[in-house]
């Protein structure tokens, strides 16, 4: 079992959804957990498919919160945007960029295909300083409310797991298989080092 507390981080596209309600979950579970995006901008969905809100990633949850409101109270209460906003505001100030952060992390999940391949192009092209190893683990969560709750609870899950083990990096690729198993979704992990 590592000697502290694993330190988890959480990445999904625009740090809004999935890795916010896997980093409210973990938290309140005790874990030294950070929750990033990968993405240029920050995109919440808009009025139609193809006119979606873009942000910053210097934009607050509070500004972006406000700019909803003003837009249409109605919709963005009714397809959940503003509630997840209010959630994430609570969390911390703002979405922040998995590539702007040059904190360690035993764990790094990622919530889809795309994002994990961001991360390690990210950790593969910084210069190795310590040579500690990071596990790079990906879960496909689709990017809505009821699976983002569902894969925050797989995540917390995994994360409990890994915690308890007594030799991670010898255990890690079998309860990876048994996590596979249980929840029917398919895991890829890579070791990075920093």
């Amino acid at each position: 079992m590592p000697s502290h507390p694993l330190r988890v981080a959480v990445v999904c596209s625009s740090n809004q959804n999935r890795s916010m309600e896997a980093h409210n979950i973990l938290s309140k579970r005790g874990f030294d957990v950070r929750s990033f995006g990968t993405g240029t901008h920050v995109k919440l969905p808009g009025p139609a498919p193809d006119k979606p809100n873009v942000y910053d990633f210097k934009t607050t949850y509070e500004q972006m919160y406000n700019d909803l409101v003003r837009k249409d109270k109605e919709l963005y209460t009714q397809n959940g945007i503003l509630h997840m906003l209010d959630r994430n505001k609570r969390i911390k100030p703002r979405p922040e960029r998995f590539q702007n952060c040059k904190d360690q992390f035993d764990l790094v999940i990622t919530c889809e295909e795309r994002v994990y391949d961001q991360v390690l192009e990210d950790l593969n092209s910084r210069e190795q300083e310590t040579f500690q190893p990071v596990h790079v683990i990906n879960v496909d969560i689709q990017d809505n409310h009821e699976e983002a709750t569902l894969g925050a609870f797989l995540i917390c899950e995994l994360c409990q797991c890994i915690q308890h083990t007594d030799d991670m990096e010898n255990e890690i690729d079998e309860l990876l298989q048994e996590f596979e198993d249980k929840s029917s979704r398919p895991f890829l992990h890579t070791v990075c080092f920093y």
